[in-house]
């Protein structure tokens, strides 16, 4: 593991790389969450999954991208100070370029991958799909962590909606919880994003040369509404998908290593970067 500092599109950009003992070929270039305004490379979703890829081969760049303004509420919730930051498409741009440098390493023999868990599973869609209207370079593979993906979101059915009654807990991300998010990260209105800032709103026509995607959603996670519905976008455009659901999970599960569901996911994950 080694961090570099890239020359960023927005000054110095940190990434961190997670080279195997015995690589398998494939490469990744993974995007944390934590609502645009939040996480970084220490944090399990970001960390301990960058590591367990890289035991199965994978040779993993992890993202530390510029972070939003940490919103006062979320302050007054969490205990911790409010924090200026950055507005879309800065988040975005960064990832793109950090792509752009794995691929041009000679880190991997390729194919490259990119993926994210959350808000980093939206950045990781975006920059993808923005690629894919460009010369490239594409990601061979889209790996998607309950992502969220739309700016104005859904409303779950019934069985959902039953679940998420049930665990209070749980039930952290409806709709304005979401708008407020995006708002924060776009700093403007949720309709204000374009399809790379909010990729859930692109249409069929605009996913065509989307890459083949494998996406894991939460079982009891409002999130999993915007995630099946980019899904059923995806099949539509006849992209190559793979959409399941963690049987007992909440959102972000890969922040819990210890639950047997995180590895389960890697797992899966895994499996199909290495089948590339």
């Amino acid at each position: 593991m080694s961090d570099q500092v890239l020359d960023g599109p927005h000054g110095p950009l940190r990434v961190r790389v997670y080279t195997p003992t015995s690589p398998a070929g494939p490469g990744l270039v993974w995007v944390h969450g934590g609502g645009f305004a939040a996480g970084e490379l220490e944090m399990p979703e970001a960390d301990w999954v960058a590591q367990r890829f890289a035991d199965r081969g994978i040779v993993v760049v992890s993202v530390d991208y510029a972070l939003a303004p940490f919103p006062r509420t979320w302050a007054a919730a969490s205990g911790a100070p409010e924090r200026d930051g950055v507005h879309y498409p800065v988040a975005s741009d960064e990832v793109e370029a950090a792509f752009r440098w794995a691929v041009e390493s000679d880190l991997a023999q390729g194919p490259w991958s990119l993926g994210g868990a959350s808000a980093g599973g939206n950045l990781a869609t975006g920059v993808a799909l923005r690629l894919s209207h460009g010369s490239g370079p594409a990601p061979a593979l889209a790996v998607l962590a309950y992502p969220t993906l739309h700016a104005v979101q859904g409303t779950p059915d019934a069985t959902l909606r039953s679940a998420l009654d049930a665990n209070p807990d749980a039930d952290v991300f409806g709709p304005e919880p979401v708008r407020g998010m995006y708002e924060n990260y776009l700093g403007g209105p949720a309709e204000s994003g374009d399809i790379y800032a909010v990729p859930g709103t692109a249409s069929v026509a605009q996913l065509s040369h989307f890459p083949a995607t494998i996406m894991i959603n939460g079982e009891v996670d409002e999130l999993r509404v915007s995630g099946e519905a980019f899904g059923a976008s995806l099949r539509d455009a006849g992209v190559d998908l793979d959409i399941s659901t963690e049987p007992g999970t909440r959102h972000g599960h890969l922040n819990q290593p210890e639950l047997a569901a995180a590895a389960a996911s890697i797992d899966r994950f895994a499996a199909r970067i290495l089948a590339l």
